[in-house]
């Protein structure tokens, strides 16, 4: 597996750090977690193909999460793209069928996609939390940010495992799914000592990590008031192994 970061920002417009995004290579096969502002440019810069786009998988609702879907069913509508474009599914909580039709509403049409070509797909975190793609498998479970927020977990075949909180606070849920995870990408937007609810410090986050014992962990989505301080000493309180600070198109292979 191989994870690009496309976006390691938030939805405070940073020259450096596009907003959240991650980009995931299976076996060949292009998913991605997240559509924050920016998301498709990012993936050009990556040099990977949005027309060759499997899956995208949203953890939440907020537009800093979501709102390059605009530009992703918008884009697709253009005919030669839509010409060549193989079919897609767009992934998450309950209430993204809504939040789809709603834009498509807004846009009078000019987001609708002819049929066949997007499905759109709502994973319950109430009943099973399992599903086998062509590539992995989906875990995922309800985090504490949003009454609807979700984080996954993928396995590949080879057993190679990659968890993705979205936006969270601390929570056990967070912790269960992480056990033992190959690489686990944890947000953590705000420096010890001024916590904000829903959201993790980077000692919060190391904390997670070591009760799950994962190999490696990730730290992104960084607020300015986080890069102002040291994360990597924050998160050294909790947390011993292997430690990244995400970049924009920073690329990671599991």
């Amino acid at each position: 597996m191989e994870l690009t970061v496309l976006g390691s920002g938030t939805a405070i417009p940073l020259k450096e750090r596009s907003s959240p995004s991650l980009a995931l290579v299976v076996e060949g096969d292009l998913t991605v977690f997240d559509m924050g502002p920016g998301s498709l440019r990012q993936l050009a810069m990556a040099d990977l193909d949005y027309e060759a786009l499997s899956r995208v998988f949203i953890t939440h609702f907020h537009p800093d999460h979501t709102a390059d879907l605009v530009h992703l069913l918008f884009s697709s509508r253009n005919p030669a793209v839509m010409a060549r474009r193989r079919p897609f599914v767009v992934s998450g909580p309950p209430g993204l069928r809504n939040l789809i039709g709603a834009l498509e509403q807004a846009y009078n049409g000019w987001l609708t996609l002819p049929p066949g070509l997007m499905e759109i797909e709502e994973l319950n975190p109430h009943t099973t939390r399992k599903r086998r793609y062509e590539s992995f498998t989906l875990r995922w479970v309800p985090v504490r940010h949003t009454p609807h927020s979700l984080a996954y977990r993928v396995t590949a075949r080879n057993g190679k495992s990659i968890v993705y909180s979205g936006d969270t606070g601390f929570c056990r849920e967070m912790v269960g799914i992480a056990s033992g995870a190959d690489l686990l990408v944890l947000e953590a937007s705000f420096p010890d000592g001024r916590e904000v609810e829903g959201h993790l410090t980077p000692s919060k986050a190391g904390r997670i990590a070591a009760e799950a014992g994962v190999h490696r962990l990730l730290l992104t989505h960084f607020y300015p008031e986080c890069l102002a301080t040291d994360i990597r000493a924050q998160c050294r309180r909790t947390f011993t192994g292997e430690l990244v600070l995400a970049a924009d198109l920073l690329r990671l292979n599991v």
